[in-house]
Parts: C-alpha cells; sequence; structure tokens
C-alpha cells in the first residue's frame, strides 16, 4: 500500500507541475513588421519565394499596424489576380509581369513609408 501511495503522489506531484506550467505560460505571438514584408516582397521579385513562405506571412492578419495590413490586403489582391498556384514548382515566378510591377511599386512604397516613419520617430 505504501509504494502505491508513493507511486500516486509522483504522478499527482508531475501531473500538478504539468498544469502549473501550463498555466503560467503565455501564447507566443507574431508581430509583423515592415522589414519582414520588404524581405519577403524582395525575394517574391528576385524569384526566390515559394508559395508556402508567401502564404504564410501574406495570409497572417496584421492587427497592430494598419498600414501594414492594407499593404498585406493589396499583396494578397496581387496573388489572386496576377499569380497562380504551383507557377514556383514548374520554374516560373510567383507573379506574372504585370503583378511583378505592381508588387514592385508596392514594395517601394512600403519602403518610403517605413524610412519616413522612421525618420520622423528620431525627431
Amino acid at each position: 500500500m505504501a509504494l502505491f501511495l508513493t507511486v500516486f503522489a509522483v504522478c499527482m506531484l508531475i501531473f500538478g507541475g504539468m498544469v502549473i506550467i501550463l498555466l503560467l505560460s503565455h501564447t507566443p505571438r507574431y508581430r509583423t513588421e515592415p522589414e519582414h514584408l520588404l524581405t519577403l516582397f524582395d525575394k517574391a521579385l528576385e524569384n526566390r519565394v515559394g508559395e508556402t513562405e508567401w502564404n504564410a506571412l501574406i495570409g497572417y492578419p496584421i492587427r497592430h499596424d494598419e498600414y501594414l495590413e492594407s499593404v498585406r490586403r493589396r499583396a494578397r489582391h496581387l496573388m489572386d489576380e496576377h499569380g497562380r498556384h504551383g507557377r514556383v514548382a514548374r520554374g516560373k515566378p510567383l507573379l506574372d509581369t504585370e503583378g511583378q510591377e505592381e508588387l514592385s511599386a508596392l514594395r517601394d512604397h512600403l519602403a518610403a513609408h517605413t524610412q519616413l516613419k522612421r525618420k520622423r520617430e528620431q525627431e
């Protein structure tokens, strides 16, 4: 009977410890910054991005910055209009020529906006 109580106490201690750890841990948060989008756009323009990476970043809503959310939605719209699923697997760019031109303009606009925002913060 003593062995049973010892094993039961050890199991309850382990179980209780795991419950406490789970209760005290927080959900990890991912915060998309302008640099993440700029890097993704650069890779897409250089034909070095895969659909999985594109969809992982562009498919994740940005709630902390309305401007970045609008850029993300515009990039998703570009993919819907000018991208074809499976193009990268066939060795083609993610977007067609017109889509790459629009993505380049969107990338330049985001870079200029980010630089202006940082300059204002430094003043």
